[in-house]
């Protein structure tokens, strides 16, 4: 026979104690080694109940909503929390969506390019959080009309260009850049090497920024460097006029080391020594400069003309070979026939590193710009600023003229997230 409903739970007498009994001990049993569903799955409490997952919440800080007269540069500037993902949308009056990174930081996001000047946008930031459910958070702004006064941004390398191991990235402004701005403009600089390579931009001038590794570049890599600056805000009423991005090709790495003591070049190949050259520096009244210097320019035929700067008493023009520039002061490695009986013996030169004919040419043959030479033991130090002397500073030196602070990239691959002015002078050479 089916027992009723009322015997199953109202059990008399000491069988109704012992049901009774049983039931609280079951039921401390339950709470003590399963989850509230009876899954037996371990689970938190707290004040005898189990708490709820926070949410998460988003909200964006810049461009604030409702906002005209944005840059075009814009970045979507946010905080998130209690977020596990988060996801940034931009899109046009019309629906279409402008692509971009975020930062490594997680707390802004970048486009890919300068924004369209006078256009609405709408930024969404979506914050989704351990419970799965997403909060959203939206800015609609306007960007600003094509601004009058713009600073244009070039590259001294062009793309595709082989250069040396030794060659610094040379980014050019037409407008010197105000020191309380360098750091956004930084910002926007990047660099990315195959393969990677730790490296920081600096400032040489407030028009002439350069960036190279903290060692030379690895013979053969391939490098790829952008600014991001058209709509950039660049001080006084000033914005950038274009983005710029650059990729150039590293060639073997060939290294020249002229020692005054022996009065010899050496030249290594991926580090082999590939040949010994006899080199005559500069006499004592004029005398080579010693450091680390690049190729900055080849000339397979030229001019030294020094009548105009010294007169027609101490003055000279001469033709000469295979010349290659050092220095802006004119120092050149360059054949000079005239000398090849002091070559290896006795410095006879103007300061350049003289050569014979045939090693001339064949280091003009081999050589390209940015290839470094490091030349000792002369009483000249070579000054800073002559030429392009990246090279000539210690790594700590060079980290100085950042305008942000050096913080070795976790990811060396993205590692670019920081004199003369606008134009190189031309001095007299020397031979």
């Amino acid at each position: 026979m089916r027992a009723s409903q009322d015997q199953l739970i109202r059990p008399r007498g000491r069988r109704r104690a012992l049901a009774v009994g049983l039931l609280a001990v079951a039921l401390t049993l339950t709470s003590a080694c399963t989850d509230s569903d009876g899954g037996g799955k371990p689970s938190s409490w707290q004040g005898g109940g189990q708490s709820e997952a926070p949410k998460a919440a988003a909200t964006i800080s810049e461009p604030a909503a409702d906002a005209k007269d944005v840059p075009a540069s814009t970045g979507i500037t946010f905080t998130t929390k209690d977020a596990t993902k988060t996801a940034v949308e931009l899109k046009d009056a019309g629906g279409k969506a402008v692509e971009g990174t975020l930062a490594a930081d997680g707390k802004s996001w970048v486009p890919v390019g300068a924004l369209d000047y006078g256009t609405s946008y709408t930024a969404t930031v979506t914050a989704t959080g351990d419970d799965g459910r997403p909060a959203t958070a939206t800015s609609t702004f306007t960007t600003m009309a094509k601004p009058s006064n713009q600073v244009r941004v070039s590259s001294f390398l062009g793309d595709n260009q082989v250069v040396g191991v030794g060659m610094p990235l040379i980014v050019k402004f037409s407008r010197a850049i105000p020191e309380s701005y360098r750091d956004d403009v930084q910002r926007r600089m990047t660099v990315k090497s195959t393969p990677a390579q730790e490296g920081i931009w600096h400032w040489v001038s407030p028009t002439e920024v350069r960036y190279r590794p903290k060692t030379f570049w690895k013979a053969d890599s391939k490098v790829s460097y952008r600014v991001q600056a058209g709509g950039l805000p660049m001080g006084d009423g000033w914005f950038g006029r274009a983005d710029l991005s650059v990729d150039v090709k590293i060639g073997p790495s060939l290294v020249m080391t002229v020692d005054d003591k022996t009065k010899r070049m050496t030249v290594t190949r991926n580090g082999s020594v590939i040949k010994t050259i006899p080199v005559s520096l500069g006499k004592k009244s004029t005398p080579s400069s010693s450091g680390t210097m690049v190729v900055i320019e080849k000339l397979r035929k030229t001019v030294f003309d020094t009548m105009e700067e010294l007169g027609p008493e101490e003055g000279y023009r001469t033709k000469i070979d295979y010349a290659q520039r050092l220095t802006w002061g004119g120092e050149f490695i360059h054949a000079a026939p005239w000398s090849e009986g002091q070559q290896g013996t006795t410095n006879v030169s103007h300061g350049c590193v003289n050569v014979s004919m045939a090693n001339g040419a064949w280091l003009f043959n081999n050589t390209r710009v940015g290839d470094p030479i490091t030349v000792k033991g002369t009483i000249r130090k070579l000054q800073n600023g002559n030429g392009w002397t990246d090279w000539n500073m210690s790594w700590d030196q060079y980290v100085k003229g950042s305008a942000l602070p050096y913080e070795p990239a976790a990811d060396p691959d993205a590692a670019a997230t920081p004199g003369a002015t606008g134009s190189t002078p031309t001095p007299t050479p020397t031979a």
